[in-house]
């Protein structure tokens, strides 16, 4: 949008008060998105002053303060009902109705993630689109993992039977189709089955894009933030050969 068109549309109105239904709707998710801005960049403040243990740490204290002061507040000031510090708009839903909402919120954390990929591509094109990418595995996959390990109370070294339960709560768990075994030598063998973006590419005609960079990092990290003595290995991934029964293949093992 040219510059003038932001500036006439900008001079329609001077506070929220002033702003159409429709208007205060979009202020409304924009101002979400500032608060979800705000709450990464103080971690990553957190994490270049202390280091990314502790700022995990203190993540978690601010994160809990901060879901129950917002959840409180939401149910006080705009009439809703909440038990236990879970809104009781999700707390009734069945089974069934929340399994979907976590595929909701899986497909919508997928399609953010293809969305910043491709804007980092189109502006500065490929190689930098990967390295941003595999970077940015580096920090989210041992944060997941230290999500995963506080939600189900895992104790600090779950071992390999820890890690096989913690693959299935990724949000990738809610998106392929994946499976696990132990191997004779006590090793543990992860396979993706079905892979949504391989999948999507096969679609389209186009060939695996070639995830093993990011892989070794994603899954060498998730592992390790699970149980530190736990090391990873890749069976295979792309642009590696790999047989119709997976699109990539892990081992890990202590």
């Amino acid at each position: 949008m040219p510059d003038k068109d932001i500036k006439n549309k900008a001079a329609k109105v001077f506070c929220p008060e002033e702003m159409k239904d429709s208007e205060l709707a979009e202020l409304i998710l924009d101002m979400a998105h500032r608060m979800a801005v705000h709450h990464t960049l103080w971690f990553r403040e957190v994490e270049h002053q202390m280091g990314f243990e502790k700022a995990l740490k203190v993540m978690d204290e601010a994160w809990d303060k901060t879901r129950a002061v917002s959840v409180k507040r939401l149910a006080r000031d705009l009439g809703l009902s909440e038990t236990d510090g879970v809104p009781d708009v999700i707390g009734r839903l069945s089974g069934t109705e929340k399994l979907k909402v976590l595929d909701v919120i899986a497909k919508n954390w997928l399609a953010q993630d293809g969305v910043w990929f491709q804007a980092v591509e189109s502006a500065y094109g490929m190689n930098d689109a990967k390295r941003c990418n595999d970077s940015a595995w580096g920090r989210f996959s041992p944060f997941e993992a230290h999500s995963i390990k506080r939600l189900l109370n895992m104790e600090e070294r779950p071992g390999l039977e820890g890690l096989r339960t913690a693959l299935n709560f990724r949000l990738y768990g809610r998106l392929n189709v994946q499976s696990s075994r132990y191997d004779s030598d006590g090793s543990l063998i992860f396979e993706m089955n079905e892979c949504r973006v391989q999948t999507a590419r096969h679609r389209k005609g186009m060939e695996d894009y070639p995830c093993r960079s990011a892989g070794l990092v994603e899954y060498g990290r998730f592992a390790e933030a699970i149980d530190d003595r736990i090391k990873t290995q890749c069976i295979g991934c792309p642009p590696d050969e790999h047989p119709d029964e997976w699109h990539c293949a892990w081992k890990f093992y202590i």
